[in-house]
């Protein structure tokens, strides 16, 4: 079975990348190679064909990796720019070259402005690489609706429209319906990133068991922070025995059944079979407002230092 195409995912690879912004300086782990290979073969067998990385996971380095492992594959490719605070007249498009060299590609299938640094200036030059065939679909990160209706106007005046949205969106930063709302009635896909809030919500860590002390992760979700979401965790690993799942499965569907597609980090093939053993479950409305309930209780809004909002 085609597993991609019974629910949308997006396998995600910020923690893929080395050097800075990488996976040792965010996640405090090294990612074996070979393991992240067989990780990304896995996947595609199993029918996850749709990835997402940037140009400033690891600085390059994970765009050069996936190239090495996506060439020759039908592989939907989705990538980003980072704008700087000043805009700079053909910034994004050496961006965007740039990230094609090492992909291995002409064109995207979806490329991001991954924060709205200088908005209009930066989708006005994203629409010369759109009417030339070089990206497919346009999105923007790290938005208000504010800015999506913004961006909406400045494509629509190129005769363009929106493809899609990428947020934050979690059980710890339930923020965003009014967003995931506008944009499934506006054929815009929202898609959910941290998702397991970098694994806090995976059910692999806890107050014993926490994040590597010198990395971000740590430095964004505490020992503390563990304490306060010991309740979600036990809810979530009972669920996860009913429906006989992975708990790191649980915020994954309850994502999807607020309507977002998530994006899911995989860097193990381990993590790819217990994504793939949940596509079939849906947790119930009951069941999704009784996490809500919890997650409310612990006090805890996540917000990374990139955003804008």
């Amino acid at each position: 079975m085609d597993i991609a195409k019974t629910k949308d995912v997006m396998i995600g690879t910020w923690a893929w990348g080395t050097g800075y912004n990488g996976s040792s300086m965010i996640f405090g782990s090294k990612q074996d190679e070979n393991v992240l290979r067989d990780t990304f073969n896995e996947a595609v067998n199993r029918g996850f064909l749709k990835w997402d990385t940037a140009a400033v996971y690891g600085m390059g380095s994970c765009e050069r990796l996936l190239g090495t492992l996506i060439k020759g594959k039908d592989i939907f490719i989705s990538t980003k720019y980072f704008p700087a605070k000043k805009y700079k007249s053909g910034a994004l498009t050496k961006s965007f070259n740039e990230s094609m060299e090492r992909l291995g590609r002409t064109s995207a299938d979806l490329f991001w402005i991954h924060v709205p640094n200088n908005l209009e200036e930066n989708l006005k030059e994203a629409a010369t690489l759109i009417k030339d065939g070089k990206i497919r679909s346009i999105g923007v990160s790290n938005v208000s609706l504010a800015h999506i209706r913004h961006a909406e106007k400045i494509l629509e005046s190129e005769g363009l429209k929106l493809g899609a949205v990428q947020n934050h969106f979690s059980m710890l930063r339930n923020d965003q319906q009014e967003i995931i709302d506008y944009c499934n009635a506006n054929g815009i896909t929202y898609y959910a990133y941290m998702v397991l809030e970098q694994g806090a919500l995976s059910g692999r860590y806890s107050v014993k068991k926490h994040f590597p002390l010198f990395s971000m992760r740590n430095l964004s979700f505490p020992k503390s922070k563990f304490k306060k979401i010991e309740g979600l965790l036990s809810s979530m690993k009972e669920m996860a025995g009913k429906y006989n799942v992975d708990p790191s499965q649980i915020p994954i569907l309850w994502a999807m059944g607020k309507g977002a597609v998530p994006i899911i980090g995989l860097t193990k093939a381990s993590h790819t079979e217990k994504l793939a053993a949940a596509m079939n479950v849906e947790l119930t409305a009951e069941e999704i407002n009784d996490l809500e309930k919890q997650a409310r209780a612990t006090g805890i809004r996540q917000q990374g230092s990139w955003e804008p909002q």
